[in-house]
């Protein structure tokens, strides 16, 4: 009996290991890791060295998206807000977030950080650690983000 429960269990993961994409309404979806291409943050939104590893875009009957996003040491976003907030989960490094207006906060592994939507604000890696986290946002309209001006030297704290 052990035996026919592990290769049920093991039948199961190939079977879901095989499915990539639904194939009926209501069915399951599993974007497997490495098949969505990295980029790297445009230089117009971005200082410094940032790479974007896409989870999950928004589909027709959820807003939100979700990726792993990587900032290099002393790399950081330009100032922005989310129409519908943002949600951070730190992950790897130590990294730096700011509001408009209030003083730079530095972040670690577990933390999570929360901006209400329309706060302008940045995020990015510490000057000498990279930092990795896990960025989730909806979108409104089909928009996620409103870019605004770069983070000058003196607004990170160098």
């Amino acid at each position: 009996m052990k035996h026919l429960i592990i290769s049920a269990f093991a039948l199961a993961a190939a079977t879901a290991q095989a499915q990539t994409t639904p194939t009926a309404s209501g069915e399951i979806s599993i974007a497997r890791n490495g098949t969505q291409p990295s980029s790297q943050g445009p230089a117009a939104n971005f200082t410094g060295a940032v790479r974007v590893d896409p989870l999950f875009q928004p589909k027709a009957s959820t807003r939100s998206a979700a990726a792993y996003v990587t900032f290099e040491p002393g790399a950081r976003s330009a100032w922005h807000s989310h129409p519908l907030g943002q949600t951070l989960i730190v992950t790897a490094g130590v990294g730096r977030v700011q509001r408009w207006g209030g003083k730079v906060e530095e972040i670690r592994p577990g933390d999570v950080v929360w901006t209400p939507p329309g706060v302008k604000h940045w995020h990015g890696a510490a000057p000498a650690v990279a930092m990795t986290h896990i960025a989730i946002q909806e979108a409104e309209d089909g928009k996620v983000v409103q870019w605004m001006e770069k983070v000058g030297d003196e607004q990170y704290g160098r």
